[in-house]
């Protein structure tokens, strides 16, 4: 059933409170919204859509997807026109079929007209995110491993499209280089080997930044071990074979993730090494968008 929603909770039925900053939904929409509308406005629906002509359209789902960026169109619309009105028949997350009414929108048209691309954009690109997740999620199931995304992301739009992976039942990783350390081989090779370089981490790390670690043999993973300084391990381009090892080694002692080659192919025998996490770039960097529409119903 639509749920009407009022101006003042515009997106609070669209998603679970706190899962997105509203600051960045109103960054993105902005952003996007400037971008079409540049410094003229919509020429065409101002020069054939008489000023105060209502409209009515339905955003639609063309195809079977994990829905995600409802929050973003309410907020595009109601960006350019503050009273229109929009009712809910979905939320972000939800599972649909396709041809699903997600939305309906009644208003002025040129805002309907206006606003139409700049939000389809956003909600096909975060709903084919949350729909791939979604397909690692599924094929993990029953096993403690859990699907999280990386940094391989459109610049400016991170928040977003891992705000996408959440909706699909993913995890995120860090956010950013502030959030985490994250020590690669290049700073370990920089740093001059596995124990100097986490001496140094731990000495300067807050008590609430974890430590994560990246290797790329057994050998490297017992030396991690052997200092005790590491909270996480990446477990770069192993074999499945060297994972379900490393499993065996770390007997729990630290976080494992595989990262590398995870693939809707590989990700089951992945998680059958008993790995606690893999991370995919693929689920945020080359997810197909997922199809949408917006039906006018006048």
């Amino acid at each position: 059933m639509l749920q009407s929603l009022p101006v003042s909770t515009t997106t609070s039925l669209l998603y679970p409170e706190g899962f997105l900053s509203p600051l960045e939904i109103d960054a993105a929409v902005e952003r996007a919204l400037a971008e079409d509308l540049g410094r003229a406005g919509d020429v065409t629906s101002i020069a054939t859509i008489p000023a105060g002509t209502p409209a009515r359209a339905a955003v639609i789902a063309r195809k079977a997807g994990v829905i995600s960026g409802l929050p973003l169109v309410a907020a595009a619309f109601r960006r350019l026109a503050p009273d229109i009105d929009i009712k809910a028949g979905a939320r972000d997350g939800d599972n649909v079929a396709a041809k699903t009414e997600l939305m309906t929108i009644s208003g002025d048209a040129r805002a309907v007209l206006s606003g139409e691309r700049a939000a389809l954009n956003l909600l096909g690109h975060l709903s084919g995110i949350a729909s791939a997740t979604a397909q690692f999620v599924r094929l993990v199931k029953g096993t403690p491993t859990r699907i999280c995304c990386t940094r391989k992301t459109t610049p400016g739009l991170r928040a977003l499209e891992k705000y996408g992976v959440r909706c699909g039942g993913g995890f995120n990783h860090r956010f950013g280089l502030d959030d985490a350390m994250l020590i690669k081989d290049n700073h370990i090779a920089v740093a001059g080997g596995v124990r100097g370089v986490l001496e140094r981490a731990r000495a300067n790390a807050g008590h609430l930044v974890k430590i994560e670690i990246e290797v790329d043999t057994l050998d490297q993973l017992a030396d991690v071990l052997d200092t005790g300084l590491a909270d996480v391990v990446l477990l770069d381009n192993m074999s499945v074979d060297d994972m379900r090892k490393a499993v065996a080694m770390s007997a729990g002692r630290v976080v494992l993730e595989a990262s590398g080659g995870i693939t809707l192919e590989t990700i089951a025998a992945v998680a059958a090494t008993g790995v606690d996490y893999a991370s995919s770039g693929w689920i945020t960097r080359s997810a197909p968008s997922l199809d949408v529409a917006l039906d006018i119903e006048m």
